[in-house]
């Protein structure tokens, strides 16, 4: 299957897209990564987002396109993938939309985690990550370490990361409502949407999406 992932932050698209991707058997690729992967091999494409990213510009719809084609062309997407972070506007999505014509294929879904404002706020702004790891994250609410304050796995301090302020997280919110958001009209015309709850256990949630996907799948 070839499958956009979409939601507002704190909806838990990343942790989603890893468990969808596995299941589904399709490679995972997120805009973090592909902008990772090429800076780090040093291709003309990661140099030329580096030269932008160097001087404190947004990285142009354009190169991010072709850094995301390129990906797609891989022999391990040759069956299907997962989108995660791409696109992030309709003109992205239009981009996409001529990669894959191009290329004689389609989109299969595109997924909408759905949830509500206050719950995607208090997920993030109640993070707390631990200073000598940042793997090792907790939450104020929903994973409370034994000491408030300390690691439970190395006793570092817990801290609160600037973008993950209750501010922070309302911009960021913002701008997904703006320049991300009117993708889900763009391809409801389409008839792509499958929108599920993100609320619930992470398990509870992949079930959901992964029962919506052969519904849908079924269907068509």
């Amino acid at each position: 299957m070839r499958i956009v992932l979409v939601g507002p932050p704190g909806a838990g698209k990343g942790t989603q897209a890893t468990r969808l991707a596995e299941k589904l058997r399709v490679p995972h690729i997120s805009t973090g990564d592909l902008f990772r992967a090429n800076i780090s091999q040093k291709t003309e494409l990661g140099k030329l987002a580096k030269s932008y990213m160097d001087a404190g510009n947004l990285v142009p719809d354009e190169v991010t396109i072709a850094m995301a084609k390129d990906r797609m062309e891989q022999p391990d997407a040759e069956l299907g993938f997962l989108l995660d972070g791409f696109p992030r506007n309709v003109s992205q999505a239009e981009a996409l939309d001529e990669v894959l014509t191009t290329e004689g294929i389609k989109l299969d879904a595109v997924l909408d985690l759905e949830a509500p404002e206050a719950e995607v706020v208090k997920r993030i702004a109640g993070r707390r990550i631990c200073r000598n790891d940042s793997a090792h994250v907790f939450h104020v609410t929903y994973k409370q370490p034994a000491e408030a304050g300390v690691c439970d796995v190395c006793g570092g301090e817990l801290y609160q990361r600037d973008d993950d302020s209750e501010d922070t997280v309302r911009t960021r919110l913002e701008v997904y409502h703006t320049q991300t958001e009117p993708i889900i009209d763009y391809y409801k015309a389409q008839g792509l949407v499958v929108t599920i709850s993100a609320m619930g256990k992470v398990d509870e949630v992949t079930a959901r999406a992964m029962g919506a996907l052969q519904r849908d799948e079924d269907g068509k």
